[in-house]
């Protein structure tokens, strides 16, 4: 194989870069070098390119002003693929409904590229995958659909995604990107390549697999912890101590880790685990740790709604036809992504007990969750006579609600007794002391 000039043609426009994929991570790199180089996004859902070009950024990171205003070149047409010969690949990796690995969305973006792949090409993996996946299964996709051979024709590597959707803090361009490679020659370009846009610098892995498990195990810490919070609030509930004030206290100490009690869901954290999990066990492996921070993850919905329902009867209200208005569907705030969101573990908990709640979710899309869900989103300022409001997701439309807004969503019902519920403690607990609300946070 040539030479590898992939970072000076990019910067000289003589040659193009694809990102296949334009979702929460592929849309804010693809429109970030656009800003630097000529870029081809890409994407199988005609629906989103044409909500895209009519200047809609339907993920909301990077907003459509950004998209209204960038050079990025949106397709699904497959065959612009041929243009470009650097290809990072930015799609999902989700699980089945057994917890194992979906990998149809990588081995799929591999037969689409391997199909217009020409000589000379570099091809970067983003899609969270286990250790090995790769090496040992895109790059024979690769070979098999272009008829070239890696390490000779074209050059494969990988660079997990670290974007955290909705956090407009921690922003591409300044978080540390890990890099890895086949070998020096293309982790240089790709390590240069992505300089282009990462003001924080690149971490160069010493191989593809390490760059893999790095991505899947940096979740799985995170899950963990949340976890391990997550049984201290449940232990708290029956106990009768407030949480929120027990993790104050304790964070007064300097290497107090500030993680904090929620609803675990979303296309990382939620899933991650699950792919390092998947690996570990087919190789003999049964873990400990990690598959018990995700059955007690994958069981706070269950808590959350069952904790409704204790708080129903203890008001003497009955739970069939009490009026519940759930806030927030997506599995973050401020984002509005409703992929494997916990909060719809509480959903089917209530459903269980007769009861149909009521949804308010600014940020999420209204037909999105009408086609997925089958509910309807409707205006919070359309609430009136609730028993029960679920804060499960802290918005900051949420946070800014004040108490005499809360009482108007309950007003005209005859009994003084209202139910709170916040699940991620966005509001004061003592300002409701003196009010007619029963609170609860975990």
């Amino acid at each position: 194989m040539e030479k590898l000039y992939a970072y000076e043609r990019l910067l000289n426009k003589q040659e193009k870069l694809s990102v296949i994929g334009l979702g929460y991570v592929g849309m804010p790199l693809a429109v970030a070098f656009a800003e630097k180089i000529d870029v081809i996004g890409f994407d199988v859902n005609e629906e989103k390119i044409n909500l895209y070009k009519s200047g809609i950024d339907v993920t909301n990171e990077v907003g459509n002003y950004a998209i209204q205003n960038t050079t990025l070149d949106f397709t699904f047409d497959e065959t612009k693929l041929k243009e470009s010969k650097f290809h990072i690949v930015a799609v999902p990796t989700p699980i089945n409904s057994d917890k194992t690995p979906n990998l149809s969305p990588v081995e799929g973006a591999s037969k689409l590229i391997g199909r217009h792949l020409t000589k000379g090409s570099i091809v970067v993996y983003e899609s969270t995958v286990y250790p090995g996946v790769t090496e040992d299964i895109c790059i024979p996709i690769l070979e098999r659909e272009s008829g070239l051979t890696c390490g000779i024709d074209f050059k494969v590597g990988y660079s997990p995604e670290r974007i955290n959707p909705g956090d407009k803090e921690h922003k591409l361009e300044n978080i540390v990107k890990i890099v890895s490679s086949m070998d020096l020659e293309s982790l240089d370009e790709i390590a240069k390549v992505y300089e282009i846009v990462i003001k924080a610098g690149v971490h160069k892995a010493k191989s593809i697999k390490v760059a893999e498990a790095a991505k899947v195990v940096e979740n799985s810490q995170r899950d963990i912890n949340i976890a391990f919070m997550n049984e201290l609030a449940m232990v708290f509930d029956r106990m009768g101590i407030d949480t929120n004030e027990v993790l104050e206290a304790m964070n007064t100490k300097w290497n107090a880790l500030k993680f904090s009690p929620g609803l675990v869901g979303g296309h990382c954290i939620g899933v991650d685990p699950y792919y390092f999990l998947y690996e570990a066990e087919r190789l003999g492996y049964h873990s400990q740790i990690i598959l018990s921070g995700r059955k007690i993850n994958d069981s706070m919905g269950e808590f959350v709604a069952d904790s409704v329902i204790k708080k129903l009867i203890l008001a003497n209200k009955i739970v069939k036809k009490a009026k519940v208005v759930v806030f927030g569907i997506t599995f973050k705030e401020n984002c509005p992504d409703i992929r494997n969101s916990k909060v719809f573990d509480i959903i089917k908990r209530l459903n269980e007990y007769g009861i149909e709640p009521i949804f308010v979710d600014p940020h999420a899309n209204i037909k999105e969750a009408k086609d997925i869900y089958g509910i309807n989103l409707v205006k919070k300022e359309d609430i009136r006579e609730a028993d029960c409001l679920v804060f499960a997701v802290g918005h900051e439309e949420f946070k800014a609600l004040k108490i005499q807004e809360l009482k108007s969503m309950t007003e005209n019902k005859n009994d003084a007794n209202k139910i709170l519920i916040d699940v991620k403690g966005i509001f004061d607990k003592d300002s409701f002391l003196d009010n007619e609300f029963e609170y609860w946070s975990l």
